[in-house]
């Protein structure tokens, strides 16, 4: 059994679920994610510090503020309209909406409600403004290559070995 504890410079495969405050699963990742502990990957930090000094099998649950995650809430980025001004294909709660700025920008927003003929979308997502929760297991920790070292990422999409 892999005895290695995720340290700087090597490599660490995940799965992770975020949850919000209720328990709800907002987003479950049950494929390895390969990243190199302390370099560029991308990887909130938080959840790297949280990580550090564990071994492969381990399960370790992080809150995350709104500041770590998913930022606060914007309010310039939802919109009430009348429903009439709605193509119908879009008239339903959780329809997504792509939408284009001046610059050529595209975001997706969300259909949040509708209500006495005023459908509202909002571009936020839908942890905005909220502690999340993520819980990850750790499956398998390597060391990692000079090019890995290097980029920060895993070369390989899932661990040579599950524990």
């Amino acid at each position: 059994m892999n005895q290695r504890v995720v340290q700087s410079g090597m490599v660490v495969y995940i799965s992770y679920s975020i949850l919000d405050q209720s328990g709800n699963v907002i987003e479950q990742h049950d494929l390895p994610v390969g990243y190199v502990q302390g370099g560029n990957s991308g990887l909130l930090p938080s959840i790297e510090t949280a990580v550090a000094g564990k071994r492969a099998g381990d399960r370790v649950e992080i809150i995350l503020p709104p500041g770590d995650a998913f930022g606060e809430r914007d309010h310039d980025l939802s919109f009430t309209d009348d429903i009439d001004n709605v193509p119908p294909q879009f008239r339903h709660v959780g329809a997504q909406v792509q939408m284009s700025n001046e610059a050529g920008d595209t975001k997706t927003f969300y259909v949040t409600s509708i209500e006495e003929g005023m459908l509202t979308v909002d571009g936020n997502h839908p942890l905005a403004g909220q502690n999340a929760v993520c819980v990850v297991n750790i499956l398998d920790i390597r060391e990692a290559t000079p090019d890995e070292l290097a980029s920060g990422m895993a070369a390989d999409s899932a661990p040579t070995q599950l524990h």
